[in-house]
C-alpha cells in the first residue's frame, strides 16, 4: 500500500510538472549586454567570404526573456549573413535567452565591390538591431573590402580544372598540379590592385614576370608561382618611408587578411624557380607564411647568379625558407627566419654568396629537427642512390647564423665532389660540449681558411626573434665584427641605415632598444 501511495505521488508530481510552462518568457526590456559593441570583420577581398565572427548576447536578469526581433538593418539586401542560436537568416523573431544565460550570433560577409564603381577600397557597414522602439539596441558591423585582380585556372564544362604538367614519374605517368599559364597582359603585376592567385600561376618559357614596387601578391591555399624553363621573375621593390605600411615593398603572402592569420605558416605553397629558369631578382621584398618560401631547382649554367636577393625577408615558412638545389644564389641584406625545418638549405652543391645577411630560427610551433642553415653536396634519391655535385662556393661574410638550438649550421660533405665553403667575420652558433665534431675537419674552427674572424656562441641580442624582428642591440655579439671590404659592397643595412666603421654582422646595424 505504501508503494501505491508513493507511485501516486510521483504521478501527481509528473503531471504537475508537465502542466507547468518552464519556457514562459518576459519581453526584452532593452537591457541586453554584448561581448562587443562593434564587430570588425577586418579586411576581405571582393566576392571572397570572410571568416566567421562571433558575438555573444547576454541576459543578465533573473528572468527568461524573449527578444521580439533580431535583424540586420539592411534586411535581405545586406551582404552580411547571420546564424542566431543555430538558425541561419537575416531576420529572426522571438529569440529566447534564459535567465543569466547567453546566446551566440555568428556573422559572415561577402561583398562585391563592383557595386561601388571607382572604388578600390570600400568600408561596408551595417547594424544588428535587437528589438525595436525604445527597447532597440544596436551592434555595428564593419568590413573593409578591397578590389583585386583574381587569377585562377580555367574550369572546363566537364567539371575538371586546368592543370600544369610538372613531369613524368617512374611509371611514365604525368605529374600535374592545378594551375595555369599567365598570359601577356598579366606578366606585369602593378601596385594598382592586389593580386589574388588560385592554383599555380606559371610564367611561360622565355617570358619574364615583372612585379612593380608596392605590389601585393596573395595566394590561396596550395597556390604559388612557377617559373618554367628560361622564365624569369623580376620583383624589384623600393625602399619605403613608412616602416608600418611598407608602401614600396613587394609582399608575397596568403589571401587571409584577418589579424589572426598574420603570422600563420604554411598558408600557401611556394615560389618555384624550376630548373632552367634564369636571372631571378628579388629586392625590397617580403615572402611570408608559405610552405617553402622559395624553391629553387638547379642553376641555369651561366656564370651569373640564377637568383639575386637584396633587402629581402623570408619568414614563417612551414618547411624551409629558401631551398636551393645545385643553385647559384647571391644575396645581401637577406633575412630568413622561423621555419618549421630549416631557414636556408643549400643542397646538392652549387654556388652561394651571402653578405651582411641574417639566418635565424626560433621556431616555437613544434619540435624542430634541423639547424637554421644546412649545406651539403649530395642528395639521397633512394635507399641505394645518392647524387653528388660540386659545392663550388658557399661564402658567408659579415653574416649571423643563430637560433634556439645549440648548433644552428651543419655541413655535410660526401667524397667525390668539391666542398668549398668559408665563414668570414660572422657570428655563428655551434656548441659542441661533448666533442662530437672535434675530429671533423669541416668544424675545425681554428682553420682560418674556413673560419676567418668568426665569432661563436655570443648572443646576437635580437629585438624579438619570435615575431621576426631581428634588429640587434648595441650589446650584440655581432657588434663591430664586420669586414670593411664586405661593408664597402653593402654600405647600407636592410632599413637603409648607413653601416658603421667597423660595421656589425648581419642585415641590420645595431640600435639602442626602446625602453618598455
Amino acid at each position: 500500500m505504501r508503494y501505491l501511495y508513493t507511485l501516486g505521488l510521483l504521478v501527481i508530481v509528473v503531471l504537475w510538472s508537465s502542466c507547468r510552462n518552464d519556457f514562459d518568457t518576459l519581453p526584452s526590456t532593452g537591457n541586453l549586454e554584448f561581448s562587443k559593441d562593434t564587430v570588425y570583420l577586418d579586411t576581405i577581398f571582393s566576392n571572397i567570404g570572410s571568416s566567421t565572427y562571433t558575438l555573444k548576447v547576454y541576459n543578465r536578469s533573473d528572468e527568461d526573456i524573449s527578444i521580439p526581433t533580431v535583424r540586420l538593418n539592411q534586411g535581405e539586401n545586406s551582404s552580411y549573413r547571420l546564424n542566431v542560436n543555430g538558425r541561419a537568416g537575416k531576420t529572426f523573431n522571438n529569440v529566447e535567452i534564459l535567465a543569466n544565460d547567453s546566446i551566440f550570433v555568428f556573422i559572415e560577409n561577402t561583398f562585391d565591390i563592383n557595386n561601388q564603381p571607382g572604388n578600390l577600397e570600400f568600408l561596408y557597414t551595417d547594424a544588428l538591431e535587437f528589438d525595436s522602439g525604445n527597447n532597440q539596441q544596436d551592434v555595428t558591423l564593419v568590413t573593409l573590402v578591397k578590389d583585386a585582380v583574381f587569377l585562377y585556372p580555367q574550369r572546363f564544362e566537364d567539371g575538371t580544372i586546368e592543370t600544369l604538367l610538372l613531369g613524368i614519374d617512374e611509371e611514365d605517368n604525368e605529374i600535374r598540379i592545378e594551375g595555369f599559364f599567365l598570359d601577356e597582359q598579366h606578366l606585369n603585376f602593378t601596385n594598382e590592385k592586389p593580386y589574388v592567385i588560385y592554383g599555380y600561376a606559371a610564367i611561360p618559357a622565355t617570358k619574364t614576370l615583372t612585379i612593380d614596387a608596392g605590389a601585393r601578391i596573395h595566394f590561396h591555399e596550395n597556390s604559388g608561382i612557377i617559373a618554367y624553363n628560361q622564365a624569369t621573375i623580376k620583383a624589384n621593390g623600393s625602399p619605403s618611408t613608412d616602416p608600418e605600411l611598407l608602401e614600396n615593398e613587394i609582399i608575397f603572402q596568403s589571401d587571409r587578411l584577418e589579424p589572426a592569420f598574420e603570422d600563420i605558416p604554411g598558408q600557401w605553397g611556394t615560389l618555384w624557380l624550376t630548373a632552367g629558369s634564369t636571372a631571378h631578382e628579388f629586392s625590397n621584398t617580403t615572402i611570408k607564411n608559405a610552405t617553402v618560401g622559395i624553391l629553387m631547382d638547379s642553376n641555369d649554367g651561366t656564370s651569373n647568379p640564377t637568383l639575386s636577393l637584396k633587402n629581402t625577408q623570408i619568414y614563417n615558412s612551414a618547411n624551409v625558407g629558401l631551398l636551393a638545389t645545385t643553385a647559384h644564389v647571391d644575396g645581401e641584406n637577406v633575412v630568413i627566419t622561423n621555419s618549421g625545418q630549416t631557414s636556408l638549405y643549400c643542397s646538392l652543391g652549387g654556388t652561394y654568396n651571402f653578405r651582411h645577411s641574417t639566418f635565424a630560427n626560433y621556431w616555437n610551433r613544434g619540435f624542430r629537427n634541423f639547424p637554421a642553415v644546412i649545406i651539403d653536396n649530395s642528395l639521397q634519391v633512394s635507399e641505394t642512390e645518392v647524387l653528388i655535385a660540386d659545392l663550388n662556393e658557399a661564402s658567408f661574410s659579415n653574416c649571423i647564423i643563430y637560433g634556439s638550438e645549440p648548433r644552428e649550421f651543419f655541413l655535410n660533405k660526401v667524397e667525390g665532389a668539391a666542398f668549398n665553403f668559408n665563414f668570414k667575420n660572422s657570428l655563428l652558433r655551434f656548441e659542441d660540449p661533448q666533442g662530437q665534431f672535434a675530429d671533423n675537419p669541416l668544424f675545425d674552427f681554428s682553420d682560418t681558411q674556413l673560419y676567418s674572424n668568426a665569432v661563436f656562441n655570443e648572443d646576437p641580442v635580437f629585438f624579438n626573434p619570435l615575431t621576426n624582428e631581428l634588429f640587434i642591440s648595441n650589446d650584440s655579439g655581432a657588434n663591430g665584427i664586420g669586414d670593411p671590404a664586405t661593408t664597402q659592397l653593402v654600405p647600407f643595412d636592410l632599413l637603409g641605415t648607413p653601416r658603421g666603421n667597423p660595421s656589425d654582422a648581419g642585415a641590420y646595424e645595431s640600435i639602442i632598444f626602446p625602453e618598455d
